[in-house]
């Protein structure tokens, strides 16, 4: 039997990330796929001549410069390159009492829109969002990698002390707290509160303020960028990276069990009864699903940290096929809708939308638009439900969500191509997530990024990868994690 230096569960961006760095500096490594493709959420799927990203399609950590491009970085690394293309509108927010706003690439714009709404807060404005780069900055002075490697930390303080100082002060803040410094007006707030919700899922006094700096400072450093063919082919070209450099990935493998013996993870069980072992594994489901499932017994750390954290919703999801006459010339790539502050964070309220092929038109047929709206929901709204009344359920949500796409796009319902309907229950089971969670968020505030795990385990010999380990949620986020994991187990096996 074939013994590898590490097993990665899950081909997932984090998972891809880790496993291909492994890869580069020398590890034996094989990657386990349940499904067809890589990328998990990061990946596609093609119907009637449309290829769908599977999930959002404003990805951040393609740029060229700094060390904050964690994408870019990846794919350098094991030699690959990914043609993209700018977005110069981040998002275009469509707020309550019919009041509109972009983020513009450029930063001084985006500033004079949003004070043009709150021209009183016009000093508060600045204030905050430059606060958020002052913590970026401190990250794109520094190489990220592990922050559990003492040889690392020391490397990274001796050569920038005044940066890691610097972060180390902003681990216990949250967004919340630094906002209310500045800004004074409710329905500011409440702004800020959605700029954290579209990629956190929690409002601003449960999002940690090096996260927000990340995010509200590098769409307009790096920019947000669109990869040609779609978000699919950075985990293509993480795979062709992987490979390149002697590691291996095994589709329709799906893991069932990590097996321990003398308390140690030396490998894993398939659904088909094979059985693969490692001198590491590294699991790149949730925790949730890491233990409790892969493993039954769920050691007391993960017990704590299940009383900090929980999954947070998951999506329903339309995938539409539409007509070129549907959008509306100079319509930005992506959207959020939300008619009522108090309703942000309630099922199917906030919307979300993407039109990629504005960026590559290639990804429908020709004359055609893709329209990918996705709205946060529970599971517990799907389970439950016979066939048919499932069936009639996503056809009365997605009637629903169309109706109000018509305020921005008024020959959509006429315009409409094709349409499939993906709920918590799709999610769940192409993903392979708890409740099809988008990953996990806090149960109340906590201090900042303070109580998110790293990569190893309470399980010697077991890690884990991805939006339920530091940073958290976001692709440049889960390949940060990717980062910090291979050169925590490089580390551990001596590379």
């Amino acid at each position: 039997m074939t013994e590898w230096d590490a097993i990665v569960i899950g081909a997932g961006i984090g998972g891809l990330v880790t496993a291909s760095q492994l890869a580069r500096r020398g590890a034996k490594v094989l990657v386990l796929e349940k499904y067809l493709i890589p990328g998990g959420s990061a990946g596609y799927f093609e119907r009637s001549g449309y290829r769908f990203d599977v999930g959002a399609s404003m990805i951040f950590g393609l740029g060229t410069q700094g060390t904050t491009n964690l994408l870019t970085r990846a794919l350098a690394a094991v030699d690959q390159k990914l043609a993209t293309i700018p977005d110069p509108v981040q998002v275009h927010y469509h707020l309550p009492g019919q009041r509109q706003v972009r983020v513009h690439r450029d930063y001084e714009k985006f500033l004079a829109e949003l004070s043009a709404l709150f021209p009183h807060e016009k000093r508060g404005i600045r204030g905050f969002y430059d606060e958020c780069w002052r913590v970026f900055n401190y990250l794109n002075s520094i190489e990220l990698l592990s922050l559990e490697e003492p040889r690392y930390l020391w490397r990274v303080f001796t050569q920038n002390p005044w940066a890691c100082l610097g972060l180390a002060a902003y681990l216990p803040w949250n967004v919340g707290n630094i906002a209310r410094k500045y800004i004074r007006d409710p329905e500011l707030l409440k702004f800020i509160d959605l700029e954290c919700y579209i990629w956190s899922v929690v409002p601003a006094e449960k999002t940690p303020m090096i996260n927000a700096g990340m995010v509200f400072s590098d769409r307009h450093y790096g920019g947000i960028h669109y990869p040609k063919g779609g978000v699919g082919q950075i985990a293509q070209k993480l795979v062709a990276g992987l490979q390149r450099y002697g590691g291996e990935i095994r589709y329709k493998s799906r893991v069932t069990q990590i097996l321990v013996e003398n308390r140690q993870a030396v490998g894993v069980v398939c659904a088909t009864g094979d059985v693969y072992r490692a001198r590491r594994i590294i699991s790149n489901a949730t925790r949730w699903d890491t233990f409790g499932h892969l493993l039954t017994d769920i050691p007391p750390a993960e017990q704590r940290w299940r009383r900090w954290y929980q999954p947070s919703p998951s999506f329903l999801s339309l995938h539409l096929g539409v007509r070129q006459s549907a959008i509306p010339k100079d319509t930005d790539c992506h959207h959020v809708v939300l008619d009522d502050w108090a309703q942000m964070e309630a099922p199917y309220q906030t919307l979300f939308i993407s039109i990629p092929t504005l960026l590559d038109p290639d990804l429908a047929p020709p004359g055609h638009h893709i329209l990918h709206v996705f709205t946060p929901c529970w599971l517990a709204d799907w389970e439950g439900l016979s066939p048919l009344a499932y069936a009639q359920r996503k056809e009365a949500m997605a009637g629903q969500i169309i109706e109000r796409l018509l305020a921005l796009f008024p020959r959509l319902d006429q315009d409409l191509d094709y349409m499939e309907i993906g709920t918590p229950r799709t999610h769940r089971r192409f993903l392979g997530r708890i409740n099809g969670t988008y990953g996990p968020m806090p149960r109340r505030s906590l201090p900042g990024l303070l109580l998110m795990p790293f990569n190893r385990t309470s399980v010697p010999g077991l890690y884990c990868v991805g939006d339920s380990t530091f940073p958290g949620q976001g692709l440049n986020a889960v390949a940060f994690s990717g980062f910090a994991c291979a050169h925590r187990v490089a580390t551990d096996l001596g590379l």
